[in-house]
């Protein structure tokens, strides 16, 4: 039964939401999870790719049941065609099932003591003297207030409760890409073990289009583009029509969204609240990704929840050693992501067909395994490749 108060409210049940919640639950905090939506996972507003690294470094053992498919490398398209192959010895990556994925996270956070209520819209916060005290939500067409010690913003990048709080949320334009998805049926793979990215600002402007293997026949294929004067859809469609192995499938099911893929915020606190996820930008800048990002975050959340409600101070101040470890653990190896991210964007479609010519699988390796600068200006002068260097400010 829905209680008038709790120790800790989480306003979302994505990857996000549902680590803050198990972490602070395990320790004993009276826990309540509120999600917009009538079945947590529903709508997936992503690809479902998620690395073999990030499940060993989260220490998650997965039910197979939440996996799509397994995959071991990446084909990549350079805007002429020409392609990359990377493939590993074993298992590099998985696409999830998110619908399965995220109930298995609050399943986790459930058993570990936290209350999860759907169909619950939250829609302002409750403040005390300045301090964030609790949210109010319409749950099931009634309008409740439910108070707290601490809310957590876990409600997406549109994350309206932050924003209701008072934190600095907004985002720059130029740093959302808008992201159309299909999830297709009967369609021919090159290789359903291996994801698909295709490269050129006529396929994809300041983006890629993706394939994503769910089977033998059935695949996620999505495009991530900058605004402009073409929607993603029409992008997106576009690609299809001129791949034979694609244009007669069937799509059973859309997907669409905003996608942050930078603008890291140095505060994500305020008196009373918390962010974590997509909600204040903590995604990998390169692709947008955000599941792992989120179950670190929300980890770290929740560690620093425990100890600011031990102390009995909720305040920015208290909550604030929560941006200094994220920051020292994650924001400035992403900071270094988003940088080559912007090198990349800088290519002409000649210079990103240049690139594809000369760089084998190995040198793609470097560049998804924790890239950085240096790396990548060392790649390029390998091939002697200096003209594109300088052009996207490496050399």
């Amino acid at each position: 039964m829905l209680k008038d108060s709790y120790d800790v409210v989480v306003v979302g049940a994505g990857p996000a939401g549902s680590s803050t919640a198990e972490a602070c639950a395990k320790k004993g905090l009276s826990v309540l999870v509120l999600e917009r939506n009538s079945e947590i996972g529903v709508p997936k507003r992503c690809g479902e790719g998620l690395s073999h690294n990030s499940v060993k470094r989260l220490g998650l053992e997965i039910p197979k049941y939440c996996i799509a498919q397994d995959v071991n490398g990446a084909i990549i398209y350079a805007p002429n065609m020409k392609r990359v192959e990377i493939k590993f010895e074993g298992t590099e990556g998985h696409i999830l099932e998110r619908k399965m994925f995220d109930k298995w996270l609050a399943q986790r956070a459930s058993e570990a003591g936290a209350i999860f209520i759907t169909r619950a819209f939250v829609h302002d916060v409750i403040k005390n003297d300045g301090m964030v005290a609790g949210v109010k939500a319409r749950i099931m067409g009634e309008e409740k207030e439910i108070k707290s010690k601490i809310v957590v913003a876990a409600d997406g990048v549109e994350s309206v409760i932050a924003r209701k709080a008072g934190m600095k949320t907004n985002k720059k334009l130029n740093l959302v890409d808008s992201g159309f998805q299909y999830e297709m049926s009967n369609i021919k793979l090159n290789d359903p073990s291996k994801i698909e990215l295709y490269f050129g600002n006529e396929i994809a402007k300041r983006g890629y289009v993706w394939i994503f293997p769910k089977g033998e026949n059935r695949a996620n294929v999505g495009v991530g583009i900058a605004p402009g004067d073409k929607c993603a859809k029409e992008y997106l469609d576009s690609f299809i029509e001129t791949r034979d192995e694609l244009k007669n499938g069937s799509i059973i099911e859309v997907n669409a969204g905003c996608i942050p893929v930078g603008d890291f915020m140095d505060s994500m606190v305020t008196d009373g609240m918390i962010g974590v996820g997509d909600s204040v930008n903590q995604v990998n800048p390169a692709h947008g990704g955000g599941i792992s990002e989120s179950i670190t975050a929300g980890r770290m959340a929740g560690d620093i929840i425990i100890k600011a409600i031990a102390n009995n101070d909720c305040s920015a101040k208290m909550l604030s050693e929560y941006n200094k470890i994220w920051w020292d653990e994650r924001g400035k190896k992403l900071k270094n992501v988003e940088k080559v991210r912007e090198a990349f964007e800088k290519m002409s479609d000649d210079q990103m067909n240049d690139l594809i010519e000369v760089l084998s699988g190995e040198d793609m390796v470097e560049f998804t395994r924790g890239t950085n600068l240096p790396n990548l200006a060392k790649i390029l002068m390998k091939y002697k490749m200096k003209g594109i260097a300088r052009a996207v400010g490496l050399g």
